[in-house]
């Protein structure tokens, strides 16, 4: 903030008494302030021209915040700063944008000629230091738009993400996937490429690959078309409704829809969890569409899955649970992470399509070809509370039909129900209910599926690969009630009732109790379970039943903690199979390496381990796993690995950041402070750290914003940001390029004096770091840049002098630097030195 001289506060608290300026004559138009300025006492008029004030800011008779700054005689207003604004009307962006307008100086009352953002007039009042901003919105609904405007000159950028999947072991044949997703701008359309590698494992040893996306994309207000080669996928629908059997291939057409079919995929869990009940220490391999998606570790017993990273939507995806390397398990699920309903005026929200089925350097040959395919998909906002759903499409000429209704019956409860039927397989359902009680949920489902084993494998003692013994082919029939219930703030029960039909007979119960408590002066947690549950290959076929007794506990470092358990289930042979397990966890702070984990277990039949571990560097993120089998002492593995390459703006980035936002902005920061780290904040949400050399900004789409810099923490040092602030508009795949520089400052004192030892008022004294305005009596206070110590000295539009500084020859204390008097003289553009100075 820049200082007031006593005078000048003496002057502000004469106006808020309202007892100097002549009241301003009503339906006149604002008088100019010379005008304004002569009821004033010849004492005060001084301090009310070119020096620093403090303003209230209005835009369309909305508050926009508290300001600094300087009024000239010929009717100029410069704004300095905002110094306020907590009584701000509207967002930092609309703030912004009227800030790097008015810095530059504005002449006062109308505009005429080229108007920003549609301004009509600007106006300042003495009586109430209140500075009018007048557009041709005033009168307007300030409704909120419906709609975001795209950039007018379109944008440009490409932006690939990079995913790496593998799982296999020493009787597991390697497999996985490589993932390659890429979208780009040019203009206002978006293009997508998606291309697939997979190898399945197992006896098939085939490298498979696909391309699945290759279309561009226009955005319209409130729908979207797209154009090429894609998968004919529900997009745009808030509940997309299922189907059964064959999901539809890849096709060559055009395709229709609401333009919530590029909604941002967030990190969130599904809403319904996926349950997995492990016998043993064991891995999970995710499917979707035959190709891997994820895989994840799992200890033995009832464990929920970490959905965060599975994309948005709602869709079917198969589970296998992998037991010291052989496929033990494989069921259904419902991943249900839908986009909430923008706008509730707009009830429908649709997408149609139709071309031709093909594929595209594609060596499936379960992908169909040559078949014409059409369909079309509904949503339908019949109440606040009720979407009802409708698809129909043709697939390999097979009909499939779906209907879906997502019912909220009360603020607590929650269903979903979707009934579909599909020529040559049958009718099936999935049934959804989630109630929350205040002190616990319960959560029912029951759902009929298309389940299909065939290629899905077991491993023999001998290492043989085999068809799994029961190859099942046709409906299965899930149905569970899950009971999660807080006894206090301490202790809470969870229990699940659950029953197959099809490839997996039977019910199966479980039952928990968890308790905090302290242990040894640590936080920890005990849980008991207790568990009966059918009968599989890694049970002899017998039904598993057993208890477990767990103990986690946090030791004293933060970030550390020390687990165990012992319990009792049933062997493979279908005897008892008492185990024990002992594991440890630590958090890593500024290391590459995240978090590692270790468990050691012993059971029936020896020794088992587990290894895990999460990392993240600049350009890398993911996490691996390595497990050794107590049956047969071999060992298995996972690995995920995600990064992201983006270009624009002629420069490259190669980054862990994903860009789940649709566009980004690489960013160059140049320090000349050692481990400087800074904070990147992009005013539509989410923040990025920077540290100096090349880094990359994940930005929302189509949003007119910014995103300001400032320093990370607390300890902030003499340094200033240049610029604090950039803007951005762009199209999803579009990517922004932009330099920051941190440089060391020093604050400067000093006064500015005319050739005669005259104070110079309402000059700006202008450094590569910052401003200042000198006041009555010459004295300015301002940052400077240490690197490059020059002082330019300005008045209206004129250039009147410049000075190069030497900080070694000034008075410098606790980063302050002192220079006295500095004489503004036209000789002094020449020579820009550093003058002659004297106390002040």
């Amino acid at each position: 903030m820049f200082p007031m001289t006593p005078v000048a506060a003496a002057f502000a608290l004469l106006l808020c008494a309202g007892a100097v300026a002549a009241p301003e004559p009503v339906g006149t138009t604002p008088r100019s302030l010379l005008a304004q300025a002569k009821g004033l006492p010849k004492d005060f008029e001084e301090h009310f021209f070119d020096v620093p004030l403090a303003v209230r800011v209005e835009l369309d008779q909305q508050p926009l915040g508290e300001a600094m700054i300087v009024l000239s005689r010929d009717d100029r207003l410069t704004l300095l700063d905002f110094t306020d604004t907590s009584e701000n009307r509207f967002g930092a962006v609309e703030r912004e944008k009227w800030a790097s307008y008015l810095k530059p100086g504005v002449a006062l009352g109308s505009c005429t000629g080229q108007c920003p953002e549609q301004m009509l007039a600007v106006h300042y009042n003495l009586e109430n230091s209140l500075v009018s901003i007048l557009t041709e919105n005033a009168e307007r609904d300030t409704e909120a738009k419906r709609f975001y405007d795209q950039p007018d000159q379109g944008s440009t950028g490409l932006i690939v993400r990079n995913q790496l999947n593998l799982n296999g072991g020493q009787e597991q044949d390697l497999g996985g996937r490589f993932g390659l997703e890429a979208s780009s701008s040019l203009g206002n359309w978006s293009q997508t490429f998606n291309m697939q590698l997979a190898r399945l494992g197992g006896p098939d040893d085939q490298l498979y690959h696909a391309v699945y996306e290759l279309h561009t994309q226009r955005e319209l207000q409130g729908s979207f078309l797209r154009l090429g080669y894609f998968t004919p996928t529900s997009e745009g629908l808030t509940r997309q409704p299922r189907s059964f059997g064959t999901s539809p291939d890849t096709t060559v057409g055009v395709m229709y829809g609401s333009s919530d079919s590029l909604a941002i995929d967030l990190q969130n869990p599904s809403v319904y969890p996926i349950y997995v009940t492990a016998n043993r220490q064991a891995s999970v391999e995710i499917y979707r569409d035959g190709l891997l998606i994820n895989t994840q570790s799992v200890p033995a017993g009832l464990q929920t899955l970490d959905t965060r990273p599975l994309p948005g939507g709602i869709y079917e995806v198969e589970v296998r649970l992998i037991e010291d390397g052989q496929t033990t398990s494989t069921t259904q699920e419902l991943v249900y992470k839908p986009n909430n309903w923008r706008n509730p005026d707009e009830r429908w929200r649709y997408n149609l399509f139709a071309g031709q089925e093909t594929k595209l350097l594609s060596n499936w040959d379960k992908q169909a070809s040559g078949d014409a395919t059409a369909g079309a998909s509904l949503n339908y906002l019949l109440h606040p509370r009720v979407i009802l759903g409708l698809s129909a499409r043709q697939v390999r000429e097979k009909l499939q039909y779906g209907t879906s209704v997502d019912w909220t019956l009360a603020n607590s409860i929650s269903l979903y129900a979707n009934f579909y039927q599909t020529e040559d397989h049958g009718t099936g359902l999935d049934l959804q209910g989630l109630y929350n009680y205040g002190s616990g949920s319960l959560v029912i489902s029951h759902n009929r599926s298309w389940l299909d084993t065939t290629d899905t494998y077991d491993t023999l003692p001998d290492g043989t690969r085999i068809r799994q013994r029961n190859v099942f082919v046709g409906q299965t029939s899930n149905s569970s009630l899950a009971l999660n219930h807080r006894l206090s703030r301490n202790s809470s029960i969870n229990a699940r009732v659950a029953h197959s039909e099809g490839n997996v007979e039977g019910i199966g119960v479980d039952l928990g109790w968890t308790q905090r408590t302290t242990v040894f002066g640590s936080d920890s947690n005990w849980r008991l379970s207790v568990f009966d549950r059918p009968g599989s290959y890694s049970s002899g076929d017998a039904r598993n039943r057993g208890i477990d007794l767990s103990l986690n506990v946090a030791l004293g470092g933060p970030g550390q903690q020390i687990s165990g358990s012992i319990g009792t289930r049933t062997a493979r042979d279908g005897s008892r199979d008492n185990n024990a397990s002992l594991g440890y966890r630590k958090t890593l702070e500024g290391h590459a390496l995240q978090s590692v984990a270790a468990t050691l277990i012993t059971d029936t039949y020896g020794v088992g381990l587990n290894g895990q571990a999460y990392f993240s560097t600049d350009s890398i993120n993911g996490d691996g796993f390595v497990q050794r089998s107590s049956y047969n002492g071999n060992y298995t593995g996972g690995l995920n690995l995600d990064s992201t390459v983006a270009i624009g703006g002629q420069q490259i980035v190669m980054t862990s950041q994903h860009q789940g936002r649709g566009a980004g902005m690489i960013v160059d920061v140049e320090s000349d402070i050692d481990g400087i780290a800074l904070r990147a904040d992009d005013l539509s949400g989410g923040s990025a750290a920077l540290r100096p050399g090349r880094n990359f900004i994940p930005l929302t789409a189509y949003k007119n914003s910014s995103v300001s810099f400032d320093f990370e923490g607390n300890d902030v040092p003499a340094a200033s940001i240049e610029p604090p602030r950039t803007r951005y508009h762009l199209n999803k795949g579009g990517v922004e390029y932009r330099k920051v520089k941190v440089m060391k400052t020093l604050t400067v004192l000093g006064r500015l004096l005319d050739p005669q030892g005259r104070p110079l008022k309402g000059h700006h004294v202008i450094n590569h770091a910052s401003r200042g305005v000198s006041e009555v009596d010459g004295f300015f206070s301002m940052e400077m840049n240490e690197g490059s110590p020059t002082l330019e000295v300005r008045y209206a539009d004129q250039l009147l002098c410049q000075f190069r500084l030497d900080p070694q020859q000034g008075r410098v204390e606790n980063n302050v630097l002192m220079i006295g008097d500095l004489r503004c003289s036209p000789d002094t553009l020449a020579d820009a030195t550093f003058t002659d100075q004297k106390a002040g």
